[in-house]
């Protein structure tokens, strides 16, 4: 891959990975009361399309590790680009946290650790005091269905042009599905982006929305790989190979 288009791919990752947290979590923590679990499991979702029509033409729009694990197992993108696109997406995500911090600090008195600041948690982190094993099933099973969304939508099968779209319309079902549970991660990214700002007892359970959506996305993209793929299907985009 050329060094102009390796810039493009990380310059688009970084900007859609940034508009998903920063869209997603600043919803969630700047006018949640206001627009509530749908309005946030909505702006989640919405994140995802303005992101993958604009940027997803370049780098294939993962803006999620789980989603360029999978779609590397699967065959849609190159291994060696697996680095680039996580670290691009882990930092991007964090800075989308830290922005979001300086703004929210624009009100008296808030605090991300009180506020839990969009952060992902079980137990008594969890919005309905779900344990641990329920975060982890969840987190496993609702990340596998989404790659399977993925992998199937952008199968060369599918109606051409639709697939942002429906992959944003996945991810609002997903959340409106798992907020009350885990306040929703499926994005190992997402988590670390405003995890790392909500306090000790939050950086604490990051493992398990690291690792949870890195297993279910392997797991729904062998299925996929498995079962519904056929022998000649491409790769998702130029621009996720090299």
């Amino acid at each position: 891959m050329s060094i102009i288009k390796q810039s493009q791919v990380i310059t688009a990752e970084a900007v859609g990975t940034f508009l998903l947290t920063f869209g997603g979590c600043g919803t969630a923590v700047l006018a949640g009361h206001q627009v509530g679990w749908l309005g946030v499991a909505l702006a989640f979702g919405l994140t995802v399309v303005a992101g993958a029509y604009a940027v997803g033409h370049l780098s294939g729009g993962h803006f999620n590790p789980a989603v360029t694990l999978g779609l590397a197992i699967a065959g849609r993108v190159s291994w060696k680009q697996v680095p680039v696109y996580m670290a691009t997406q882990v930092v991007a995500a964090i800075t989308a946290g830290a922005v979001l911090l300086a703004i929210a600090r624009g009100t008296d008195g808030f605090s991300a650790v009180e506020s839990g600041f969009a952060s992902n948690g079980y137990g008594d982190r969890s919005r309905e005091g779900y344990g641990m094993l329920a975060a982890l099933l969840i987190e496993i099973v609702l990340t596998a269905v989404f790659l399977i969304v993925i992998l199937g939508v952008t199968d060369t099968r599918a109606p051409k042009g639709f697939a942002p779209l429906a992959i944003g319309l996945a991810l609002t079902l997903i959340h409106l599905i798992s907020i009350p549970v885990t306040n929703t991660s499926v994005n190992p990214a997402r988590s670390i982006g405003v995890g790392l700002f909500a306090g000790a007892d939050a950086i604490a359970q990051l493992w398990l929305f690291i690792l949870a959506p890195l297993v279910g996305a392997a797991l729904g993209a062998l299925l996929f790989k498995a079962v519904l793929a056929r022998g000649d299907e491409v790769a998702l985009t130029a621009a996720t190979e090299g």
